[in-house]
């Protein structure tokens, strides 16, 4: 028990310093919102070519962080069917250099899409200094550390059956259930008091799947970490690992989120 509340302190410690930091960069917008994004994404592609490249790390990171930076640049400028053609570019130039230095192409490509899908979306659902794009943006962040932490807190608390062991022996039914409870009810407040376009109901919604997400995206880099015989993708944030281990659910929760805007863009456009 000793142990478990030494974990959970620095958990918190650790999130007090950087939560900081990246809820100014998303309320200012513009070029902060790029800053905090092109910084995230050199530090996530460093992590994956550690990962998925121990031996030459180094040029796997420079082919998947030279692709993201690209897509990353291009969503900013408003050119997001740019971005997502350049990201598949990007993918297999990635994969080709990779294979040319004797590693392993698919690892590249795929560290480009993985990581790269979810941040040009990130850049698209953020829109510029828009209010819409900042309440948007928070819902995602929001409803992604409400899981987060619900799941964590009430799996700690409670145990009970485990959820995936084979890939992820920590996580059981019960953080799953209280994240899933977490991620709705935070999606129902915030459609309540933020000018989004849907009311608590649609919110409730979109945060349950959001927050189903937010545990798939967690699931699936355990499974990714247990592929590469890793325990952690860094050692970055203490109490959490990595970067990639502090935001792999955001990065499929933004994808989701990113979905129910594009819905409710066409749907008023469809009664306009």
């Amino acid at each position: 028990m000793a142990v478990r509340a030494r974990d959970i302190g620095l958990r918190a410690a650790s999130a007090v310093v950087l939560a900081p930091a990246a809820v100014l960069a998303i309320w200012a917008g513009g070029y902060w919102f790029l800053g905090l994004m092109l910084a995230a994404c050199v530090l996530l592609a460093i992590e994956w070519a550690m990962m998925s490249a121990a031996t030459a790390w180094r040029l796997m990171a420079g082919a998947v962080g030279l692709g993201l930076l690209a897509a990353v640049i291009s969503a900013h400028v408003g050119q997001l069917s740019l971005a997502l053609v350049m990201l598949v570019f990007c993918a297999a130039a990635a994969g080709l250099f990779a294979r040319s230095r004797g590693q392993e192409a698919l690892d590249a490509a795929y560290g480009v899409l993985y990581l790269g899908w979810p941040a040009i979306l990130l850049i698209w659902l953020r829109d510029g200094n828009t209010a819409q794009g900042l309440y948007w943006t928070v819902f995602a962040f929001a409803v992604a550390w409400a899981s987060d932490i619900m799941a964590y807190l009430a799996g700690s608390t409670f145990g009970g059956p485990k959820l995936w062991p084979r890939f992820s022996p920590n996580k059981t039914w019960s953080g799953f259930i209280g994240g899933l409870v977490a991620g709705t009810v935070a999606g129902a407040l915030l459609a309540t008091f933020l000018d989004m376009g849907i009311g608590p109901i649609w919110g409730a919604a979109l945060g349950l799947v959001a927050s189903l997400a937010t545990m798939a995206g967690d699931l699936w880099e355990s499974a990714l970490k247990r592929r590469y015989g890793v325990k952690d993708a860094g050692n970055l944030i203490p109490g959490h690992g990595g970067l990639l281990d502090r935001v792999d659910g955001l990065m499929f929760a933004v994808v989701v989120v990113a979905c129910g805007r594009l819905i409710v863009i066409l749907l008023a456009g469809h009664s306009g």
